[in-house]
């Protein structure tokens, strides 16, 4: 069985998809781009972005009892190669040993013109 998790501290889906779902003890976190709910805007660098990112990860699974330390499995999809080490450098503000495993590469182009997409599997 499925349960829908959804957070108004962060966006809400741009399509016909959910913010997270858990099912058993595993939550699966749809890309978040790095939109601030409130606001509804995006930062411009990419540092900014990734911090944006993370922090909607973080609203979804509080709103499903977890937290960044229950992540056992993240994606970054990121606008270009070259943001990589920046990213990385406010990805390990968040991540702590042993840290999540991981994938992260460019695409050709993201949502909004977003500079990154972090999405996140997480295990309660």
């Amino acid at each position: 069985m499925k349960k829908e998790i959804s957070s108004k501290k962060a966006p809400g889906a741009i399509g016909p998809y959910s913010q997270a779902i858990q099912t058993g003890n595993l939550i699966f976190v749809s890309g978040q781009l790095p939109i601030n709910a409130e606001t509804g805007e995006m930062p411009v660098d990419i540092k900014a972005q990734t911090h944006q990112s993370i922090k909607n990860i973080q609203a979804i699974l509080e709103e499903a009892g977890a937290g960044l330390d229950s992540v056992v499995k993240t994606t970054v999809f990121l606008a270009d190669m070259s943001y990589f080490a920046p990213m990385n450098e406010v990805y390990a503000e968040y991540f702590k040993a042993p840290f999540p495993a991981r994938c992260a590469f460019a695409v050709k182009e993201l949502p909004k013109q977003a500079l990154v997409e972090i999405e996140v599997t997480a295990s309660l």
